[in-house]
């Protein structure tokens, strides 16, 4: 399946070239959700580039990631006005709560985490996004309550 989804991806870019690399891996991981192992190497076949070369380009642009995200993808933004506001005990409190770093994911794929540099909620801070839903002003202890509830519910209860 997963073979399939890249080779059609790459059926699309007849007679690409380098050039084509970084539109290549945006909709591999649009497709697929991450970068595989396996999408590299038939990009390097593809386009005539070793493996070396693509990972070089892929971890320079913080777009891409290497690991499938888990069915809840939480977002811990580390702009100015929330690292102002205490996003760095917001941050580890939710690795505490989830117990994986940043760009992991955990064992059982329901939860998966990033750090970014801004959400562009800077009146709202610190801010926390899961799926696309935006927490403003949380706390370690309400993005604690946030994380249960997705694990419990399946969906966020707004906690205040």
């Amino acid at each position: 399946m997963i073979e399939a989804n890249i080779q059609e991806i790459l059926e699309s870019h007849k007679n690409a070239e380098r050039d084509a690399l970084i539109p290549i891996l945006q909709e591999v991981q649009e497709s697929l959700g991450y970068i595989s192992k396996e999408a590299v190497v038939q990009i390097g076949r593809h386009l005539n580039l070793p493996a070396s070369k693509i990972y070089g380009v892929a971890t320079f642009y913080n777009q891409f990631r290497f690991q499938p995200v888990g069915r809840y993808h939480v977002q811990v933004c580390r702009g100015t006005a929330c690292h102002v506001k205490g996003s760095a005990r917001v941050l580890e409190a939710v690795q505490n709560a989830l117990k994986i770093a940043p760009g992991q994911t955990t064992r059982d794929k329901m939860f998966s985490l990033e750090v970014v540099a801004c959400m562009g909620a800077c009146g709202l801070s610190p801010v926390i996004c899961i799926n696309g839903e935006f927490f403003a002003k949380v706390s370690p202890a309400k993005v604690t309550k946030i994380i249960e509830s997705y694990r419990t519910e399946g969906v966020s209860k707004h906690v205040a």
